[in-house]
């Protein structure tokens, strides 16, 4: 579940408030708006990674609005993948349970678990230069839920791939958080890409949230 309630931030000269909406538990949201409209800078302060001026956000073990990012229960998938240039994909894998303080061998089973579920295995020793795009995506997803999150939180994450590893990459998705019955917070600007993932659809315009059923 999310909840946000009267959500207000500021990012420069660009102001969000009174933002209210809710994903219920195990459903997949998703947020499209135009460009410059906010998504990316809401979806972040839910992460943790922007400010708050007000408002509550509530996730399924409770209110996390003063939570570090690290401590919200979330998976994030940043626009383009971006992944550690230095560490290997075994190493991206294993980062989010090794920082909860996970003992190395359930890091090893879950990061063995994981490229087993993504079809990583042959690339574990491999670092992020040369991985394709879809390779990238997988591996972005897999360092996302590593730590069994509550919620994911995907920036537009089939945007930058052609259209066959797009559909490679929404069927990962949407086995992934099937799999897990993780809660889901999707930005796109794609329709289509909205109707094969959203339970419920939200538009942000103008600084005023819309709500719309798709199910």
């Amino acid at each position: 579940m999310i909840l946000v309630e009267d959500l207000s931030l500021a990012a420069g000269s660009f102001r969000l408030s009174g933002i209210s909406f809710e994903v219920p538990a195990g459903m997949h949201g998703v947020l499209m708006g135009r460009t410059g409209s906010g998504k990316t800078t809401l979806l972040e302060a839910i992460c943790g990674l922007r400010p708050l001026t007000g408002g509550r956000i509530t996730l399924e073990a409770g209110e996390v609005t003063d939570l570090p990012p690290g401590r919200r229960g979330i998976g994030f998938v940043p626009q383009e993948a971006t992944l550690f240039p230095t560490k290997t994909v075994r190493e991206q894998l294993g980062f989010g349970p090794r920082m909860q303080g996970w003992p190395a061998a359930e890091v090893e089973r879950r990061t063995s678990e994981l490229a087993d579920m993504l079809g990583l295995g042959a690339l574990l020793n491999r670092k992020p230069e040369g991985l394709s795009g879809g390779e990238r995506q997988r591996v972005a997803l897999g360092r996302a839920i590593a730590a069994r999150p509550v919620v994911l939180c995907l920036d537009e994450p089939l945007s930058a791939l052609d259209e066959g590893t797009r559909v490679e990459i929404r069927e990962v998705i949407q086995r992934v958080v099937r799999e897990h019955r993780i809660t889901v917070l999707h930005i796109t600007h794609s329709r289509e890409e909205a109707r094969a993932f959203g339970d419920r659809l939200f538009l942000l315009d103008d600084g005023k949230l819309s709500t719309f059923e798709t199910a």
